[in-house]
């Protein structure tokens, strides 16, 4: 039997900038990955300020901001417990799952807290 083609078939290759338009649409998308990927020094030199809208007082201790951390996470183990008797199924293991890693970053803020103020 006779192949009609060779093999592998002789192509020719396709060049980005076969046409005028190819080359704008690849200038233009080297222009963005550089925008992206490669950002220029005066975006890396720009101080960073944060926003004022929801800050943390910075003259409470350390102590205070991990115990209300602490609570804020029972709270949200809480919730998370309540909302798992109305659910069935993978959406009722996913939510056991958050309210178990809830769980345990209760329990590392705990330790946190003995070791600061170890128990009497």
């Amino acid at each position: 039997m006779f192949k009609v083609t060779p093999n592998p078939p002789d192509t020719d290759p396709a060049s980005p900038y076969e046409s005028l338009d190819s080359k704008k649409l690849h200038e233009a998308a080297e222009r963005a990955l550089d925008h992206y990927l490669n950002p220029g020094p005066a975006i890396m030199a720009t101080p960073r300020t944060p926003s004022t809208m929801f800050i943390v007082n910075p003259e409470l201790s350390a102590e205070t901001l991990l115990v209300h951390a602490c609570e804020s996470l029972a709270s949200a183990n809480v919730m998370a417990n309540d909302l798992v008797d109305h659910l069935e199924g993978t959406s009722r293991n996913a939510l056991l799952g958050i309210a178990q890693v809830i769980m345990l970053g209760e329990l590392a803020i705990n330790r946190v807290l003995d070791q600061l103020d170890p128990p009497e």
